[in-house]
């Protein structure tokens, strides 16, 4: 059985850019896909939190430290500069995966600067409450 999974949550970053001209995707600062474990044209699913839109698309690399959260294409009708969301990595995992699996939490200030990374295995004592 495959389950799927939260491999990775950018927690209320701030839109610098809505470009709507552009082919589509969002743009981030490497920095911010790393600590997340997105790599790039991985799709990732986009909530703002101004306006509850839910958008999914692909990462792609923007400058290095820049703080970049730019929404491409369509999705700049609904993610505007200022707007807070949260970027989710999904992933697909069998049940002996699920067993080495950690998921990562990264919380930004309001330049989009990470201030801290929450690592959690969700595994860990699970089936004891289970059983």
């Amino acid at each position: 059985m495959l389950r799927q999974v939260c491999k990775g949550k950018l927690h209320r970053l701030r839109v610098t850019q809505a470009d709507l001209n552009y082919m589509g995707s969002i743009t981030l600062d490497p920095a911010l896909m790393r600590a997340a474990n997105i790599r790039p044209y991985e799709m990732v699913q986009i909530t703002n939190l101004q306006n509850g839109v839910i958008w999914q698309t692909y990462a792609i690399q923007g400058g290095e430290g820049s703080g970049v959260v730019c929404l491409n294409g369509p999705p700049a009708r609904h993610f505007q500069p200022n707007d807070l969301v949260i970027v989710l990595s999904l992933a697909w995992l069998t049940d002996d995966e699920w067993e080495q699996f950690s998921a990562s939490v990264v919380f930004v200030d309001e330049q989009n600067e990470i201030s801290s990374i929450v690592t959690q295995r969700p595994y860990d004592g699970w089936l004891d409450d289970v059983l």
